[in-house]
């Protein structure tokens, strides 16, 4: 089997389908699938998250020319869409006849079709309707998801795959800190993260003995929105802001953190709370993302998306012994270990390509 796996970007600050997809393209050929990689902006030639030993085949040019070059594909994987090349993707499908899996990637959330909502309406009614209908399955990485796209009477089926988790082999139980406590964000700097209603919460409940830090790019200037929130609020020298972190330094930013927190208004999966999860973080999140098994897997809060549920998590969690907030990571770092392996997400893909061979 030979699989062309697309995504707009392979760059760290494209966030969660960056990482999600190298993870799934490295795990695929691990299991002895031909698997190639390709981004409209090159990037998949550069990427550091296949590593340099990988088996994955990095294509370059346009769609049509990494296709060439691929060779003959028994299934297209796009991740994503509404972007031109998911559109010039499903044209070149169409016209080689090969079948095509979506992965929306959570661009079909109620959050991100009203973001841009106009320029989105319009792409739907001139091809993005008509390119989901072409296509012969799906990918949602949560049964909400799945529930969204099943709305659109799309007919084709929909395969329920988690994304896979890394587990580091650093994390554990981390000895005490003499320091303050640290909650911390990973992600983009974007409007959907909901960072305004992390600050605004922070600032009502104000915990004793804590810090924020906030890691990530920044996108379309929001850093300066949150900044001039924090300044409002008086949490200067509270919050800080370390711009995006990757290798050693987001290891160290996980293994130093005592509590995670991912107050976006919608995700379709949320790599970082997995990631967190994995380096023994308990996670504070919000019902915009899928991960309401939280809180009966004993490691983190699940939460309304709201200044006021999510200042009810952290007064909450704030207020626990060092070593039950310990003790809780550790419950999700064996869940991640148990469900998450990037082994079995390998195999549930395989088995919905191989159902659209059907």
């Amino acid at each position: 089997m030979k699989v062309f796996l697309s995504v707009a970007s392979f760059d760290p600050g494209y966030g969660g389908p960056a990482r999600s997809v190298s993870g799934l393209a490295t795990a695929l050929a691990n299991a002895g699938i031909e698997v190639g990689v390709w981004a409209p902006d090159q990037s998949a030639t550069a990427t550091e998250f296949l590593g340099n030993d990988s088996a994955v085949r990095r294509l370059r040019g346009t769609a049509a020319e990494a296709l060439r070059e691929f060779g003959k594909t028994t299934v297209m994987h796009d991740n994503g869409i509404w972007l031109p090349h998911n559109h010039r993707l499903a044209g070149l499908a169409r016209a080689h006849g090969i079948p095509r899996v979506v992965s929306t990637r959570g661009m079909l959330e109620p959050w991100a079709i009203n973001h841009k909502r106009w320029k989105k309406r319009l792409a739907w009614w001139l091809y993005q309707k008509s390119d989901l209908r072409a296509a012969c399955s799906f990918h949602a990485t949560a049964a909400g998801e799945a529930a969204r796209i099943k709305l659109l009477g799309l007919n084709a089926p929909i395969h329920v795959v988690p994304n896979g988790v890394n587990l580091p082999l650093s994390a554990g139980v981390q000895p005490p800190s003499s320091g303050p406590m640290t909650a911390l964000f990973v992600g983009r700097m974007h409007p959907v993260k909901g960072l305004p209603l992390l600050v605004e919460a922070w600032a009502k409940v104000r915990p004793p003995g804590w810090n924020m830090k906030i890691v990530g790019p920044d996108e379309a200037d929001h850093r300066a929105e949150v900044e001039a929130l924090v300044r409002l609020h008086g949490l200067d020298g509270i919050v800080e802001f370390t711009g995006a972190l990757d290798g050693d330094a987001k290891r160290l930013a996980y293994e130093s953190a005592d509590l995670f927190v991912l107050p976006s208004h919608t995700e379709n999966f949320g790599m970082a709370i997995g990631e967190a999860l994995a380096y023994g973080v308990p996670v504070v999140t919000t019902h915009g993302t899928p991960w309401q098994l939280l809180e009966s897997e004993r490691c983190g809060w699940w939460v309304p998306v709201s200044v006021e549920g999510l200042a009810h998590a952290l007064a909450d969690a704030t207020t626990r012994p060092a070593a039950e907030l310990q003790q809780m990571g550790a419950r999700g770092r064996l869940w991640m270990q148990r469900e998450f392996s990037w082994a079995s997400v390998a195999a549930g893909m395989t088995r919905m390509y191989e159902a659209a061979l059907r």
